[in-house]
């Protein structure tokens, strides 16, 4: 948990993400803002830096991937494309953006800041946050919260990586978290490492008779096993 700017961000519960898109946060436009980085792992200067054309056709038809460009991603590593799911495209939908180059343009139009500013982003977070109770949170707990979804879902590392951008695995694994009821399950594993011995039972072999049969008794079942079986 992010304490006055320490620690981490929180990973958001299922409850916590419905408290905050129904009731902490205010437009459509928020909304949109923060499904971005929820639905697609992105930083929150990714998503405020997104252009109309990353995400909608020339014809505004939502796109079935979004394109974060190389140039704004942090290092500038590559440029990313990540399917755009459901979730996404009911609040892109939603959201009637302005008549504008980029997604979630400036409020203030003749400031530096062409587009939304990643820090007005974050206050605004914190604000709707703080309106439904939730500690402990910030932008990033969106990114954490989406990568630790899908690693706890079993996807594998490296195509997660792929999607967050992270420069390697090791950096990614920061970000995810590990619940005490996964601690528990893992360890719970070794008990078939007993150290209890098993009874050894005796072989299943046919006991031989302490007395052997007659003579006679003796003859008679070597006679029965020599006839043959009718053929029926």
């Amino acid at each position: 948990m992010k304490i006055e700017g320490h620690g981490q961000a929180k990973i958001l519960t299922q409850e916590e993400i419905e408290l905050l898109f129904n009731e902490g946060l205010q437009t459509d436009r928020d909304r949109t803002l923060f499904g971005v980085c929820l639905y697609t792992a992105c930083r929150v200067a990714e998503a405020c830096s997104l252009k109309v054309i990353d995400v909608f056709t020339p014809a505004g038809v939502i796109r079935s991937e979004m394109i974060i460009r190389k140039g704004n991603t942090k290092g500038k590593l590559g440029t990313r494309t990540i399917p755009i799911i459901q979730e996404l495209r009911l609040l892109l939908e939603t959201y009637k953006h302005p008549d504008h180059p980029y997604l979630f343009p400036s409020r203030h139009l003749n400031h530096r800041w062409k587009h939304a500013n990643p820090e007005a982003a974050s206050h605004l977070f914190q604000e709707a946050c703080s309106l439904v109770g939730i500690i402990g949170a910030s932008t990033h707990s969106l990114r954490r919260t989406a990568l630790t979804q899908m690693s706890n879902a079993g996807i594998p590392l490296r195509i997660i990586q792929e999607i967050s951008g992270h420069r390697n695995l090791e950096q990614l694994q920061k970000y995810l978290e590990v619940r005490p009821d996964q601690v528990r399950g893992a360890v719970s594993a070794l008990s078939t490492l007993s150290y209890v011995r098993k009874p050894t039972y005796p072989d299943s072999a046919p006991l031989t008779p302490d007395k052997p049969l007659p003579p006679h008794q003796l003859s008679q079942a070597q006679s029965d096993a020599a006839q043959e079986i009718p053929d029926w």
